[in-house]
């Protein structure tokens, strides 16, 4: 038979836990159980791989020492890395006996807390022992807490070799009903990989590199998509809504200012010609600055250039006579 102690303290040398576990694995070996204890804050780097541990158990011991509220962080992870990765399977064929020391108040609650803990997780609990101990040195020499110790781990190891039946708990009953488990969809096995993965820190480090660069991949090209899709809209609308209008000859180029998306528009008007196109570089007669949300107003019919000049939401460089002529071949007012 074999039992596997998981100690959630500090691992201090005054630790009241860490007495009353060398007691029962004392008592434990000298009725040929093999035991192995897994101190979590030595292995707390590897937390989500020990639920793996369970399979080869007949039964477990969770310890922990309660120094000023509840039973720890290092103990909550592992029934954590229970619920997400350990064998359901396994764990509910499996006795658990929660010892909890405290130096402070809180040591009953701690022990139903486990208790609770791994009936939702559905295993099997039984008998454990609790207590209040503020000096190590009075647990050592008493003779009396030694015996009490020996007795209740006896009962332990009575009650996993014998497989005694336990009464249903209703927090069992409870998760059947209320409680909806993330499904992963995996098998023991499966599930177990995905643990010693997520222990790994490199590993993780390297899938969230990886993911990141696959996130900025497909953002580029989502830009680049809108980058070529909206030059493309803008220039239609400019040429579907041009009137000639007779003497009139410039270069326009209008930039967005505030969507570096948007590619400059440069519209070369001469008589009843004209040409839209995506262009930053040609020599024109005139440049306006404006605001994407100001050129979808003008476009809508809402505002005309001259008038956002005078507002001062367009900026303008170059021969300033051509602004009125651009409300002019461009009839947007009549949508």
């Amino acid at each position: 038979m074999k039992i596997n102690i998981y100690y959630g303290g500090r691992g201090m040398i005054d630790d009241p836990t860490l007495s009353v576990l060398s007691m029962i694995t004392g008592v434990l070996k000298e009725l040929n159980v093999q035991v192995e204890q897994f101190n979590l804050y030595e292995d707390r780097n590897n937390i989500t791989a020990l639920p793996g541990t369970l399979k080869e158990a007949d039964g477990i011991i969770l310890a922990s020492t309660v120094e000023w509220y509840g039973i720890g962080g290092y103990l909550m992870q592992f029934l954590d890395a229970c619920w997400l990765y350990g064998d359901k399977e396994k764990i509910s064929e499996l006795y658990m006996a929660p010892v909890v020391m405290s130096t402070t108040y809180g040591e009953r609650e701690g022990k139903m807390t486990l208790e609770s803990a791994w009936e939702i997780l559905g295993g099997l609990v039984c008998g454990g022992m609790c207590g209040y101990i503020a000096d190590t040195s009075v647990l050592e020499s008493s003779t009396e807490y030694r015996k009490l110790i020996e007795k209740r781990t006896e009962n332990i190891y009575r009650t996993i070799s014998q497989k005694f039946s336990c009464l249903p708990a209703s927090n069992q009953a409870v998760k059947q009903k209320i409680s909806i488990p993330r499904s992963a969809d995996l098998t023991p096995q499966e599930s177990e990989q995905l643990a010693h993965y997520v222990s790994d820190d490199h590993y993780v480090r390297t899938q969230k590199e990886d993911i990141r660069e696959l996130t900025d991949l497909f953002r580029g090209m989502m830009d680049k998509d809108q980058r070529s899709d909206e030059p493309d809209e803008l220039l239609s609308q400019f040429k579907s809504r041009f009137r000639p209008v007779p003497g009139v000859r410039a270069k326009y180029r209008i930039v967005v200012t505030d969507n570096p998306q948007t590619s400059p528009v440069l519209i070369s008007v001469e008589g009843a010609k004209c040409e839209c196109t995506n262009d930053a570089d040609t020599p024109c007669d005139a440049t306006l600055s404006l605001t994407a949300d100001r050129l979808k107003e003008i476009m809508g019919g809402r505002v005309t250039f001259q008038r956002s000049f005078m507002e001062g939401s367009v900026k303008m460089k170059g021969d300033f006579t051509l602004l009125r002529n651009l409300d002019q071949i461009f009839t947007f007012m009549e949508q």
